[in-house]
């Protein structure tokens, strides 16, 4: 018999993937199924662990991909596998999600669930659209409400004659179809005509747009405007904010899905910077860090680490590595007391110091040829430098060191491996046209990213798509390999990265 399964009803938020909960994210992590839906953003996909099974479920105003009651037995039929089940919703789970449907045959099945709330779209949506839906010196009041119920049906289900004046903000969800019907209801209901209305689309995400009218003349603004779903409805007078409140919209960013192809590890930081500047990261990590093939050359150098004059470090990883190592023969920075130190870049800069490590020399340009610039006059003829880098590195900063007499240790730190970025995923996002820029921040991202998406299909792909790089040796690998690119950092960091991003 397989082990007890469980499902967890998690509410995805309204689509900026920022706006999951901790618990609804924890959710995704441990799931060994996830059912999601149209609405649930898809960079949270990309949080599910390796060889999660991906169901999608999701449906459009004309046509579904399951009908709701294959997706509640759907959940069923894998908890009793035995598995984790995570049912990725839009919005919040009990909001219009049919998540109450979902749970009911799990407790006829005797299936143990988890609700998890999200955030929903109701307040969510028009808060990132700068309408807050209530305000003080407005109304005190609002209402949620279906705008999917059938016009034709013989009986209502919403007291129009009541809800038309009962609060004094009314927003409806899924009801663009419906939305001629709604104002004739709300207007024959005593509903001043003059009303303010918004109608936001694809609110908190990078396509979100706002439309706004009044009761009488919102369904022509809309029909020749070509509005569609998914969008909701916000009636009443806290519309009028929107001029003074909207935030979302002015971020440099706004509007740009920016793929970051770092490790996974070290993307954080990326995505953070472009999501506070408005944007969406979707993170593909094209490279992977890890331990060298060997660790003889590494473990030799540091078992006479005390002998060298210059220890230059090209990277944070290299750091990382070459002091686990010392760590792990029981040594430590009192070993190093005999060695001036380099460092390529302030971020390793700033590591080494995190240890209490004096950095002799930063060059002002980060790469080989501008180190090997600074350090003339600095290493002496017949002194010993240990370079712990990647097993991929350039070899013209140890050569050229070299041909200025030093005796130089260039040993693999770690490796560069291919990453395990979601192709299949990112594929169907540029066909989509919803990639608006891809971040390059090494060689080895470039050549990854190449090889993972395919060299035929890069033309086609990534037409209006702007490339960023972080410098000129990682623009020059993307031209190698037929890559334009339209954005090159100043400064080859990823602050100067960021920079250069806003003119995208």
């Amino acid at each position: 018999m397989p082990e007890q399964g469980i499902v967890y009803l998690v509410g995805a938020g309204p689509g900026d993937p920022g706006l999951i909960t901790v618990k609804g994210l924890e959710c995704i992590q441990k799931a060994a199924v996830l059912v999601y839906d149209r609405l649930a953003g898809r960079r949270l996909l990309t949080f599910a662990p390796s060889g999660c099974e991906m169901i999608y479920v999701g449906k459009l105003p004309d046509r579904h991909t399951l009908r709701q009651e294959e997706i509640n037995q759907l959940l069923v039929d894998k908890a009793l596998e035995g598995k984790v089940v995570t049912r990725l919703k839009g919005g919040d789970p009990y909001v219009f999600g049919r998540g109450g449907e979902e749970a009911e045959l799990l407790v006829q099945n005797n299936i143990p669930f988890e609700v998890v709330p999200g955030i929903t779209s109701a307040i969510a949506v028009p808060a990132y659209a700068g309408i807050p839906v209530t305000h003080r010196d407005y109304t005190s009041s609002f209402a949620v409400i279906t705008g999917h119920e059938d016009p034709d049906k013989d009986e209502s289900s919403i007291n129009w004659d009541k809800l038309a004046t009962a609060a004094g903000t009314l927003v409806f969800l899924m009801g663009v179809a419906n939305l001629p019907f709604i104002v004739q209801k709300l207007i024959k209901f005593d509903r001043d005509s003059s009303t303010p209305v918004a109608l936001i689309r694809w609110g908190t995400r990078p396509e979100q747009q706002v439309l706004t009218g009044t009761l009488a003349d919102i369904v022509k603004k809309v029909e020749e405007a070509h509005f569609t779903s998914p969008a909701i409805i916000i009636v009443g007078e806290v519309v009028k904010l929107r001029d003074t409140l909207s935030w979302f919209e002015k971020k440099p960013l706004f509007g740009k899905r920016v793929v970051v192809t770092r490790s996974r590890e070290q993307a954080s930081v990326l995505s953070r910077r472009i999501e506070e500047l408005g944007g969406e990261a979707f993170e593909f990590p094209a490279i992977d860090i890890g331990d060298p093939v060997d660790f003889g050359p590494l473990d030799e150098a540091v078992a006479r680490v005390d002998s060298y004059d210059w220890l230059i470090f090209t990277s944070v990883n290299g750091v990382d590595y070459f002091f686990r190592r010392l760590r792990h023969y029981g040594r430590d920075i009192r070993d190093l007391k005999s060695a001036r130190i380099c460092a390529i870049g302030p971020k390793t800069k700033e590591k080494l110091e995190e240890m209490c490590l004096r950095v002799e020399y930063v060059p002002e340009e980060y790469r080989a040829e501008a180190i090997l610039s600074g350090l003339r006059g600095k290493v002496a003829n017949g002194e010993r430098v240990l370079l712990p880098r990647a097993d991929i590195a350039r070899e013209i900063l140890p050569d050229t060191l070299r041909r200025m007499g030093a005796q130089v240790d260039n040993v693999t730190a770690y490796r560069t491996v291919r990453g395990g970025g979601e192709a299949a995923l990112l594929l169907q996002l540029l066909e989509e046209g919803m990639i608006h820029c891809v971040t390059f921040t090494s060689s080895s991202t470039v050549k990854n990213f190449v090889d993972m998406l395919g060299k035929d299909n890069l033309h086609h792909l990534l037409k209006g798509v702007r490339l960023a790089s972080i410098g000129p040796i990682t623009s020059a690998s993307a031209l190698d390999l037929g890559l334009t690119i339209d954005i090159e950092a100043s400064e080859y960091t990823i602050d100067g990265l960021v920079d250069a991003l806003k003119q995208i």
